[in-house]
């Protein structure tokens, strides 16, 4: 009997994830697929204006973080971390909030200038203070420059299309990746002392000119001029500054104003610098009043939440050293906040693929996450540490989603002649908030602290 002729196998195809009938073609069509959506996500952007608005949130967020990566050992394990914390965001959000009523005023190539000299001069002092007094210094100088970096680069989106403010938003999550890994990977990977690691440090914020001055398209920039009508004034409120005219009898800065016992009338106060003045304070706190439920207070929630857990919880979120990849208990700090910004880098990165309208849930998750974790700091009933780290990544998430969205949702929704004030005034959101939770974090710490070592688990007091 004849054998019957084998039937040729097909082509040898490797499965890939998916369907049985997956194959490399279709594969790498869908790879293309995902390709072509970023690319037209994309789509109009100018790569100068993408490139210097990322590297302008990088480099502005980045001491921030290198700062609070090593707040554990530039005070050490008996001064609660949130005075570090507190120093590192006080001068920033006393910035943001005075600094929307004159800023404009100020050219923004002399405000680049300056914080990279506030920054630099900051982080010299950290890295040379002998005493925890001056480092806490140094870390006010460093904030001063950052609060008012977020401010002016904020507003400065407003000149420029909407991806620089999603490549802003980008960068700061990016700064948590690099400052956090930066430290880390220096100060425990490599063996570099705290005082080498901070003075590497200081060469960062050279970055912010040359992105400024060598990558920036400056030309759509105003001057900010001291003068009414310059360009680097804020627009006013439509209809306002006339009727804020009319009534001027009825305020009582005008009733105040009087020369030779007469009140200026209406047309000798428009040519006043002190009534131009008031005029526009009045007309931005017009503008705050529409922020403060829609933008400024889920941010502000955001940030009180994500830092209560940064610095008063995380640093009793230990177990013993042979039940955790460390070599010692000040490792998982830096690990812990590098973790963090991770999840922050991603979730701020993701305003050209999801945007998220509803600001309120993600802030009461995030108050969920903070509940949860000062619980377990207190009854430890999380197995293990690497259900930690899941949770400080979906903490990092949560935040970074809050804060890009919010400006996200000012950008598509804040009139034009608005626009700019309001991006800049919210930024007080989030230091606001942070201060907030430096002040509740130097009692929580303290209070977790002592009540682990009264339980028998001293972690928290070892290094």
């Amino acid at each position: 009997m004849s054998s019957q002729p084998r039937p040729r196998s097909p082509a040898f195809r490797l499965p890939m994830p998916g369907s049985a009938a997956s194959s490399w073609p279709t594969y790498k069509a869908r790879f293309s697929t995902l390709l072509n959506n970023v690319r037209s996500s994309f789509a109009g952007a100018d790569p100068r204006v993408c490139a210097a608005f990322w590297l302008f949130g990088l480099i502005n967020n980045v001491l921030y973080v290198i700062i609070l990566s090593a707040a554990l050992d530039l005070v050490g394990p008996d001064v609660p971390k949130g005075v570090v914390l507190l120093f590192d965001v006080m001068p920033s959000f006393l910035t943001k909030l005075m600094g929307p009523y004159f800023i404009h005023l100020i050219s923004y190539r002399v405000r680049i200038i300056s914080f990279y000299l506030l920054s630099t001069c900051g982080m010299i002092v950290v890295a040379f203070g002998d005493s925890i007094a001056w480092r806490l210094f140094g870390i006010a100088i460093a904030s001063l420059a950052s609060g008012g970096g977020e401010m002016t680069f904020v507003s400065m989106t407003h000149f420029y299309d909407h991806f620089s403010l999603a490549m802003w938003g980008s960068g700061t999550g990016g700064a948590g990746i690099v400052g956090g890994a930066f430290y880390l990977a220096l100060s425990t990977w490599i063996g570099l002392s705290v005082r080498s690691t901070l003075m590497l440090s200081c060469f960062l914020p050279i970055v912010m000119l040359v992105a400024f001055f060598g990558i920036l398209p400056r030309d759509m920039l105003p001057a900010g001029v001291e003068r009414e009508g310059a360009k680097g004034t804020y627009a006013s409120v439509p209809g306002e500054e006339e009727q804020g005219l009319m009534e001027g009898d009825d305020d009582p800065m005008v009733n105040s104003m009087h020369s030779n016992g007469s009140v200026f009338t209406a047309g000798s106060m428009k040519g006043s610098a002190i009534g131009r003045a008031w005029r526009s304070l009045r007309n931005n706190l017009r503008r705050i009043k529409g922020l403060v439920i829609p933008y400024i207070i889920p941010l502000l929630l955001v940030y009180i939440s994500e830092y209560t857990i940064n610095q008063g919880v995380a640093p009793t979120l230990l177990y013993p050293l042979n039940e955790m990849p460390f070599r010692n208990y000040r490792d998982a700090y830096p690990t812990y906040n590098t973790i963090y910004q991770v999840g922050v880098f991603i979730s701020r990165s993701s305003t050209p693929f999801i945007r998220v309208r509803y600001l309120y849930p993600p802030s009461i998750l995030q108050f969920a996450n903070l509940t949860l974790l000062t619980a377990h700091a207190i009854w430890n009933f999380i197995p293990n540490v690497w259900f930690i780290f899941l949770i400080i990544f979906w903490e990092g998430i949560l935040g970074g989603l809050v804060y890009v969205n919010t400006f996200a949702e000012i950008t598509d929704n804040v009139p034009h002649e608005d626009r700019e004030f309001s991006l800049g005034a919210t930024t007080v959101s989030d230091s606001g908030g942070i201060c907030i939770a430096a002040f509740i974090s130097m009692a929580l710490e303290t209070w977790l602290c002592s009540y682990q070592v009264r339980h028998g688990r001293k972690y928290c007091k070892l290094t």
